[in-house]
C-alpha cells in the first residue's frame, strides 16, 4: 500500500501532497526553496498538536491539565511521529536527491518527523481537519494506548530534580553543529549541580533532551 493509499484522502490539489514529501535537499534555490515541505510542516505541527489536544480531552475527562499536558508532549514527539511516519511509508515516497538518498537521510528520525507533519499540514489544507483527524486516530492509536501513565521528558525531569534541589535551572551551551544545513548534527552540553553530559541530535532540542538524558543516567546509576 503506498502513502497516499494509507492516507485515504484524495487529493483535490495534488501538489500539496507532493510538496509535502519534498525534503529541503530537493527543493529549487531559485523559488527561495519554498516548494520544500517546511512550511507545510511548521502548519502540521500545530494541526497535530490541536487533534492529539482534542482527543486526549475526550479519552481522559478526569486528568487536570498538567498530566494532559505531558501526555500531548509525548504523543507529539519526533520519538513518537517518526516511527509513524517509517511505519506509513514515509521514507519511501518522500523527495530527496539521489546521493541524499544513499546517505541514509531519508532514514533520520527528524526527517520522518517533520515530512509526516507537512502531510498532516497538506490534508487540513485540501481537506479541512477531518482527513488529518482520521489520519492521527488510526496511526497515533498504538501510541495512545501504549502506556497509560504521562511520563515527563527528560529535560522537565531534570528541572524539576535541579530545582526540587534548590539549585536553580539547568544550563545548556551547544558545543557544536556539524553536517549539511538540511541534516545537522548538533552536540550540547547540559551543567547541573557542577556536573556536566552531553548528548547528540539532529536538532538543537533533541540534542539537549538527551543530554539531559545522559545526565540522569549518571545520576541513576
Amino acid at each position: 500500500m503506498t502513502l497516499a493509499e494509507r492516507l485515504g484522502h484524495a487529493f483535490r490539489d495534488p501538489a500539496l501532497l507532493e510538496r509535502a514529501l519534498t525534503h529541503r535537499s530537493a527543493a529549487d534555490p531559485r523559488k527561495r526553496m519554498l516548494d520544500s515541505n517546511e512550511r507545510l510542516e511548521f502548519l502540521g505541527d500545530r494541526v497535530l498538536g490541536l487533534l492529539i489536544a482534542e482527543w486526549l480531552v475526550q479519552r481522559f475527562p478526569e486528568e487536570r491539565e498538567g498530566d494532559l499536558g505531558k501526555r500531548l508532549a509525548t504523543l507529539c514527539s519526533q520519538d513518537v511521529i517518526a516511527p509513524i511516519a517509517e511505519r506509513m511509508g514515509v521514507a519511501e515516497a518522500l523527495n530527496v536527491p539521489p546521493a541524499e538518498g544513499r546517505t541514509g537521510l531519508r532514514a533520520r528520525a527528524t526527517v520522518l518527523a517533520d515530512a509526516l507533519e507537512a502531510v498532516l499540514g497538506a490534508l487540513f489544507l485540501d481537506g479541512g481537519l477531518d482527513p488529518a483527524r482520521q489520519v492521527v486516530r488510526r496511526e497515533w492509536a498504538d501510541a495512545m494506548a501504549a502506556d497509560p501513565r504521562p511520563r515527563s521528558s527528560a529535560k522537565n525531569r531534570l528541572q524539576e530534580w535541579t530545582l526540587g534541589k534548590g539549585l536553580g535551572l539547568p544550563e545548556y551551551r551547544l558545543v557544536s553543529t556539524a553536517g549539511p544545513p538540511h541534516a545537522p548534527v548538533f552536540v550540547v552540553s547540559v551543567r547541573a549541580e557542577g556536573r556536566e553530559a552531553e548528548g547528540m541530535g539532529e536538532s538543537k532540542r533533541a540534542a539537549e533532551s538527551a543530554a539531559a538524558e545522559n545526565w540522569l543516567k549518571e545520576l541513576e546509576g
